[in-house]
């Protein structure tokens, strides 16, 4: 899911801050043939599982593109392009499936939908001061699951997406609980987890831990974000964020 925080990658100008050539978004713009110097701005925390990398690699992939296409941002074949290059950069395609796209997506890596989004919600994402590594948090998941857990969890993943296109908020907020990841990943954050319960108790339709984490995100009634997010822990920082609907765009 697209959130209302952004990043913003062009081509270096004088007095910018230049990308090195480890950075994610300058390592996606070489792999799609760009040339020059970047420079990166975005309001995303890194590591804190908002999806900073996927972001700005989506941006250093299109600036790649638009540098050689002029149309690129409006062809699908650069956007499969953008798409593939940059979930094999992230390892996964959700982060830059929604960057690229915007609003929900469903995704497989190769292949991105938009997924219809009827419930009338407002978002709050609490960002603890500490940070999380995905590969370290990959780490600590086991390489099998029951069959019982991955039944759960496809059948969840099915409801979810009818609660969202129907707007039916009683099921969305039983559609997001997992048996895969959660709890394992809850357990190194302990802060994470009862950020969520704050947000629960006060009122929020249904919450989860935002990518690895730490980060927490949840669903709350339109009117009673601002009111929830002032519950949750001070020990983090609690945003009041919208569904971004439009993606990556040219600016």
């Amino acid at each position: 899911m697209a959130l209302s925080l952004y990043a913003t990658v062009r081509e270096a100008e004088k007095g910018d801050v230049v990308a090195d050539e480890f950075h994610p978004a300058s390592i996606a713009f070489r792999e799609l043939g760009g040339v020059g110097d970047i420079s990166v701005r975005t309001d995303i925390p890194m590591g804190r599982g908002l999806g900073y990398s996927g972001a700005v690699r989506v941006g250093g992939a299109l600036l790649a593109a638009v540098q050689q296409d002029a149309r690129a941002l409006l062809s699908p074949q650069w956007c499969q392009k953008v798409l593939a290059a940059t979930a094999g950069l992230e390892g996964h395609g959700d982060n830059v499936a929604a960057s690229l796209l915007g609003g929900v997506v469903g995704t497989n890596g190769t292949f991105a939908a938009n997924i219809m989004n009827n419930c009338a919600v407002e978002v709050v994402v609490w960002v603890p001061s500490v940070s999380t590594s995905t590969h370290a948090s990959r780490t600590k998941l086991p390489s099998q699951v029951s069959l019982a857990d991955a039944t759960f969890n496809i059948s969840h993943t099915a409801l979810l997406v009818g609660a969202l296109n129907s707007g039916d908020l009683e099921a969305l907020a039983v559609a997001t609980a997992d048996r895969l990841h959660q709890d394992i990943r809850f357990a190194a954050v302990p802060e994470s987890k009862a950020a969520l319960d704050a947000g629960l108790s006060a009122g929020a339709i249904c919450g989860w831990l935002s990518g690895s984490g730490p980060s927490v995100a949840m669903f709350c009634p339109v009117g009673e974000a601002a009111r929830i997010a002032q519950s949750l822990p001070a020990q983090g920082l609690a945003k009041v964020l919208s569904i971004d609907t439009v993606g990556a765009h040219l600016l």
